[in-house]
């Protein structure tokens, strides 16, 4: 994997850059949507590619080994072929599960013990067992495995904890290291910046991954419930240590205003449940604020979903008849509203790059920010 920058924002740290993998290359600042368990919800991996232009997408390693399981992957070539998709996709380690399976599961030193949300057997998750599932998925980028602490977190647990996760970092590096991809191209390893919301623990985190001088990095354990000023002090603090001349992943993140504010302090990529996850339940992001497409006020109103935008769905479908279609629990409802978001995140993010390659991102961001959260 290579990394090379085009441009830095004159009047913030925002930067525009390209990363190159084995399945095409990637424009940052980017958004990725997620495919959880192999696909993105109520999306074909045709729209993907030809409508909304999505240049990489995320797999979960904790769902693809529980469901279809790891022989039936390496049996088929890897997720990529699986799937159907021949561009770049990168996968979450499970440190995410060993945060939201709190009730399931037992951390030690050796790894994660937990137990399967869909039979209820019981499973260990190594540092190096991680890897190698991942090895198997066949993701581009794979994640290390780390643990996610929660939000209200103590001080004295957050500290044990990234020194675990910086000990199990060195496993991860260790077992990529002597390892080889199954399928015939590169994978990747980005280590994960934790600490919660402890100034000093980012910084001694952060400085303990930028050691480990991998390809690329992430930042984790944001975006759990924490004010959103923590996390923009949180993420400020570690991008001004991450080298420059690597991406920065801010995981799990976000809003469109929390993806320009974090992309203005230096956040090259970024994933979320967000715009998939509230489509299905009614929620629209637009460039002029937040439409609940179940309110009344759109019942008759027979205007395009958005008609600025270049998406077939936006253009064609009206809000009264996307209405209607939510309201009838009618499948083709939720497939429209995900199309919508996740056309309107990859368009932000564009927008964002533009303006930074042209100099003018932080006015424009500023002016954002100000109408991206308003009910409509």
């Amino acid at each position: 994997m290579k990394f090379s920058l085009q441009a830095q924002d004159p009047h913030s740290k925002a930067r525009a850059g390209t990363v190159t993998t084995a399945h095409g290359d990637i424009q940052t600042p980017i958004f990725m949507p997620v495919g959880t368990a192999g696909t993105v919800k109520a999306v074909h991996q045709r729209e993907l590619k030809d409508d909304i232009n999505a240049q990489i997408i995320l797999g979960n390693t904790y769902h693809l080994y529980l469901r279809p399981g790891l022989g039936i992957l390496e049996n088929a070539g890897g997720l990529h072929k699986f799937i159907g998709w021949d561009r770049p996709i990168l996968t979450d380690s499970g440190g995410y599960q060993v945060y939201s399976l709190s009730k399931v599961r037992k951390i030690k030193e050796e790894g994660v013990t937990f137990r399967s949300h869909i039979d209820g057997s019981k499973h260990l998750f190594t540092p190096e067992y991680a890897m190698d599932i991942q090895r198997t998925i066949g993701a581009d980028i794979i994640m290390a495995f780390d643990e996610c602490t929660p939000y209200p977190c103590d001080y004295k647990y957050a500290a044990a904890s990234i020194n675990m996760t910086h000990r199990w970092l060195k496993r991860c590096c260790a077992r990529v290291d002597s390892t080889s991809p199954k399928y015939g191209f590169e994978q990747t390893l980005f280590p994960i910046v934790q600490g919660s919301v402890y100034k000093d623990l980012r910084v001694k985190s952060a400085e303990f991954i930028a050691s480990m001088n991998r390809e690329g990095n992430a930042i984790g354990g944001l975006s759990v419930g924490e004010p959103a000023e923590e996390m923009y002090g949180m993420t400020e603090v570690v991008c001004d240590i991450l080298p420059e001349d690597k991406p920065r992943y801010l995981m799990g993140v976000g809003t469109p205003i929390n993806i320009l504010e974090n992309i203005a302090l230096g956040v090259d990529m970024f994933d979320c449940v967000m715009p998939t996850r509230n489509a299905r339940n009614g929620m629209l992001f637009t460039r002029n604020g937040i439409i609940n497409i179940g309110n009344k006020k759109w019942e008759d109103d027979h205007s395009p979903l958005d008609a600025e935008s270049d998406l077939f769905a936006d253009q064609v479908y009206s809000k009264a008849y996307l209405r209607h279609l939510m309201h009838s629990k009618e499948i083709l409802g939720a497939q429209i509203a995900t199309l919508h978001n996740l056309n309107f995140y990859l368009w932000l993010v564009n927008q964002a790059r533009e303006k930074i390659i042209d100099g003018t991102f932080y006015d424009w961001k500023n002016k954002m920010v100000k109408v991206l959260g308003q009910k409509l």
